[in-house]
């Protein structure tokens, strides 16, 4: 089976197509890089050819509440168009847990405004909702840091390893359409405060993290609901602790 992955140089793509490869399937991890364009659509026809399943797991270049719309609504439009002429037969997305929860990022709204386009399209699809990366903690401290201190959400965080996310994407994408929306965490929850001073802890780094239930995460206030899973969720095994020393021995 073809399977083409929007988006494959990425963090998460360039992973999956690996796990994808190792299974002996083929495919091509497309991306501006390697000629695929989803913007202009460059590429896009001649990628889509004989493919049996697309993965989007392609991001916006800019998080502000403009680009990030445009670049969801009009990235989609040209995938799924494409995708249909081409015959494909499942499309798979990754999505975020919590976007209905959180209408006051327009990251988010951008992100629930994809999830619409395919649903709609009429091409069987399955879309994985994820909470936040690992990898994304430096990217959250840097947001919220003030000079020598750092303010951040205390409410409920439920971080994931980008490599649990790829065991759960890789058997979704290898499963019949799931026509439906799964979601897939982190196997612990703290506030989000908590997660960036065990962070930073193991880092050597000694600045004051302080937990504020008013910091906004992408625009929006959280609560211990927002970006968490529901009791149906895949849960990875992958903790913070096994995760940095991965990463301590990957470097």
């Amino acid at each position: 089976m073809k399977i083409v992955i929007i988006g494959g140089s990425g963090l998460i793509g360039s992973k999956l197509a690996s796990c994808l490869r190792e299974r002996g399937h083929d495919v091509l991890a497309a991306s501006p890089s390697t000629g695929v364009n989803s913007i202009t659509r460059e590429g896009l026809a001649e990628a889509m050819l004989g493919a049996g399943t697309v993965v989007d797991v392609s991001n916006s270049p800019s998080f502000e509440d403009k680009p990030v719309m445009e670049f969801f609504d009009r990235s989609s439009r040209n995938l799924l168009a494409a995708s249909k002429a081409a015959g494909v037969s499942h499309y798979v997305a990754l999505s975020i847990v919590g976007l209905e929860r959180l209408p006051d990022s327009g990251y988010l709204r951008a992100k629930l405004a994809q999830e619409t386009l395919i649903k709609q399209s009429g091409i069987p699809y399955s879309l994985l909702r994820a909470t936040q990366f690992f990898e994304f903690l430096p990217a959250i401290v840097a947001g919220g840091t003030e000079g020598d201190t750092i303010r951040l959400s205390s409410a409920q965080f439920q971080p994931i390893a980008s490599d649990d996310v790829v065991a759960a994407l890789t058997d979704i994408v290898l499963s019949a359409p799931l026509n439906g929306t799964t979601e897939v965490g982190g196997p612990e929850r703290d506030g989000m405060d908590a997660f960036a001073r065990r962070f930073l802890a193991a880092k050597g780094d000694r600045r004051v993290v302080i937990g504020d239930p008013a910091a906004r995460y992408f625009g929006a206030i959280l609560t211990d609901e927002s970006l968490t899973t529901g009791p149906e969720a895949r849960i990875g095994t992958i903790t913070l602790e096994d995760w940095l020393k991965r990463t301590a021995q990957a470097a």
